[in-house]
Formats: structure tokens, sequence, C-alpha cells
């Protein structure tokens, strides 16, 4: 006999959902919506430690407030902005003061001109990108970006783009040329770059990126003659205050300046300050693009809190503050970097079938080094035979105490060997203990 459930009662999810599934239940955008790679392993990695195991965790892209506090001026100011009651709305498209400090701090330190109400603040990085994608891409449209790269094949699928990718490699740092671009940019709507580039902290020359920005600019001179939409540039360059010393960062508009009418820069304080959870980001770019995005970010309520922002305002209008803080940050974040370059560089030299098996891009920028750890067709101690970027991620973890993101989290498709590794959440002493064991898990390999 069918048991009935009374008004009163309402079915539990699970019942609910029935033999339909879930797809039936959502948007189908939600429902092929996969979740962050990087997050399931950070997420994996936090449960270990909590049991009590000592893990060397080079995974997210965050900085533990331990090893890396974000400047006194900062916090200090955010207490200020606090007692002095700055608890309410912000304006939509962000404090003016800041959208004016923001315009200062460009003009001063990358020569770029732009307006107030050509800035736009959000709550970090991440609403700006994908306020860039809805403002500019309409279902169907073609979106060109490199893989490697952060998040561009999630954005293409919520906002319904045909995304078309640009396979890099180490021959060119990991980053796109003009070469491998020109072919696609020919009906595409959105190209999207980053510099220093998330995953691999290496970072375009002069020449390349201002190969690129012609490109660009050509693509819409052509298009001007039959009327067509522009081709955009979304310009990420959150990193770009963390350049190694000996890497000069440039900019699109800084180098190719008819470009302006089509970038839009995504930055803010989250990676510069080691201020990831204070969610102060900004964009700078066409006025009529950045109304747009400001109106869909009003609508979700994608703002910056408001005593953050304020707060920020004296910090970027601060010169040597900000180079009294960059000059202890900067080097302690690339003495990890390069410590771990030369562990693997030093593993390498131990043998020959070591040095087949490893090898690492040298650091030029951000908190990521790029390795190569490919030991496949070799057999673990307990017998498991290394096939995919996978389980060596996962015999790493095991042996070594090791963790890594595999470049899958980045939208490549092969088991290549490339991994991500992250420096902001670990000390230099925990890299010099975790570097032998690295080496040791590999030399036991067979």
């Amino acid at each position: 006999m069918a048991t009935q459930q009374g008004p009163s009662t309402p079915p539990s999810p699970s019942s609910a959902a029935g033999t339909a599934g879930v797809q039936s239940r959502i948007a189908t955008m939600a429902a092929g919506l996969v979740g962050s790679e990087i997050l399931k392993i950070a997420a994996e990695i936090r449960t270990r430690q909590r049991e009590g195991q000592a893990i060397c965790n080079l995974t997210v892209g965050d900085f533990a407030p331990s090893q890396f506090p974000i400047p006194t001026a900062l916090k200090d100011g955010i207490v200020a902005a606090l007692e002095a009651g700055e608890t309410n709305y912000p304006p939509s498209s962000g404090v003016q003061e800041l959208r004016e400090a923001v315009a200062r701090f460009y003009a001063r330190e990358l020569k770029l001109d732009y307006s107030p109400n050509a800035i736009l603040i959000a709550g970090g990085a991440r609403p700006l990108i994908y306020g860039t994608y809805r403002a500019v891409v309409d279902p169907g449209d073609k979106v060109v970006y490199p893989v490697p790269s952060w998040n561009n094949n999630h954005y293409c699928h919520m906002v319904g783009a045909r995304a078309v990718e640009i396979e890099c490699g180490p021959e060119s740092l990991f980053l796109p040329t003009r070469d491998a671009l020109i072919r696609e940019l020919k009906d595409a709507r959105l190209l999207c770059v980053n510099s220093p580039l998330n995953p691999t902290g290496t970072a375009f020359s002069a020449e390349s990126l201002r190969a690129i920005s012609e490109a660009v600019v050509e693509e819409n001179e052509t298009r001007k003659r039959t009327g067509a939409r522009p081709l955009y540039m979304m310009y990420d360059h959150i990193y770009w205050m963390l350049c190694v010393d000996g890497v000069e960062h440039v900019t699109p508009v800084g180098l190719v300046p008819e470009v302006a009418p089509y970038t839009v820069f995504i930055d803010g304080i989250s990676k510069a300050f080691a201020a990831t959870g204070l969610r102060v980001g900004w964009s700078a770019g066409p006025v009529d693009v950045i109304e747009r995005m400001s109106a869909l970010l009003g609508h979700v309520g994608a703002w910056a809190p408001r005593a953050e922002q304020v707060a920020t305002v004296p910090l970027l209008d601060d010169p040597s503050t900000i180079r009294a803080y960059l000059d202890g940050f900067r080097p302690a974040v690339n003495a990890r970097l390069a410590a771990l370059h030369q562990g693997f560089e030093a593993i390498r030299g131990r043998s020959p079938a070591l040095a087949a098996m490893v090898e690492s891009l040298p650091p030029m920028g951000a908190i990521y080094l790029t390795c190569r750890i490919a030991p496949f067709g070799k057999r673990t101690p307990s017998g498991t035979v290394l096939k995919t970027n996978e389980d060596v991620r996962a015999y790493l973890l095991e042996a070594a105490k090791f963790a890594v993101v595999p470049f899958q989290a980045f939208g490549v498709r092969g088991d290549t060997g490339w991994f991500r590794l992250s420096v902001g959440a670990v000390s230099e002493a925990e890299i010099a203990d975790a570097m032998p064991r690295v080496g040791a898990a590999l030399a036991a390999l067979s």
C-alpha cells in the first residue's frame, strides 16, 4: 500500500527529485556547471590538516595571514572606517573617492589616463570578470582565451559563449602569441588574457603584448568599415605588482594607446596587498562598457564592503606606504618561489632519471611556480603505476605531503605533467622541509 504524505508534510529534497533526476529541477546552465577543481582539492587538504597531517599546501591562490598580513595602514583604516560608521550600502559603482583614487593610482604607477567614471569598484576581481563577459558577450558569441588559464571555461559556460581555447605550452611560457591568436580574432567578441598568468606565474614581454594589442586594433578597424560589433580584450593583471626583479609589467593601453576603447582591465588589492578576503577589486575601461557592468553588478549586489573601500583610498594615495609594504612582501614571495625552483633543480641534478621526470620554469611574477612532474609509467612502492596527473598529485600528497594543482584545473585536457604551485600559504621552512620529501618520493619510483 502506498504511503501518502499529508498536506502539512513537505516532500524531502530527495523524494522531490524523484526519478526525473536533478537536471529536471534546475536550469540547464546550472546543471552543467562544473565546480571549482581547485577548491575541491583544497577541501581535501584542509580535511587532512584537521586530521593532524603536516602538509606543504601549495594549492590555493590565497595568503595565510600568519605568513603575509595585510598592510597595517589598511587594517587600521578599516577599523577607523567602521568606527566612523561606514557600514551602509556603498554606491553600486563604488565609493566615488575610491574611483578617484584608482584613477590617480593608475596615472602615477602605470601612466594610464582614466577618469573616475571609467572605473568600477566591485567585490573582488571575480564579479568584474563575470560582469565583463555579461556586458559584451551574447549567447553564441565567440570568446578566445589561452589554456591554461583561470576559469574562462566556466565563465563561457555561464554566459553561453562559444569558447575557443588556444593551447599554449612552455615554448611560449604558456602565454598566447599574435600568431596563435590571429586566425581566431576574425569573428570573436572577447579575447581574455592575463599577465602575470594564473596558473603559471609567467608574464608577457612588451614585444609580445604589443603585437597582440595591435592585432586587436587592426581587427576593430576592419569592423568599423563594415559596422560589425567590436572585439574587446579583457586584460586581467591582478598580480602586476608582484613581478620578480628584472621583469617589467606591461599593459595593452600603455603599449598601444589605440586599443583603449576595446580594453577592460581587471585589478584590485587582493594579491598585491595579500588582501584576498577584503574583496576590493576594480575595472577600468570604456565608459559605456563600465556603465553596463555597473548596472549588472548592482542588480546582484556584488559590491565591495564600504569600510574596506574607504580604507583603500588613503592606501592607494600613499606611494611610500605601498613601497614599504612591497619591499617586504614581494621579496618574501619571491624567496619562496625561488626555493621551489631551486629545489626542483636540485632534484634534477641527482640523476638523469630524475632530470627526465621534473622541470620547472623560472618564476616571473604572481605567487605561482610552474612545474612539470611526469613520472608516467613508473611504479610506486605500493605497486600503483602512475598514468595521469591525478595519479601523480595523489602520490605526492600521500608520499611527500606535498599538495599541488594539476593543469586540468585550468582547462588543460591532457595529462602533460604540468602543475601549479602556489606559495601564499607556506613558509620558506615548510618548502625547505618538503623538497627532500619530494625528491625521496620520486627516487622511490621504479
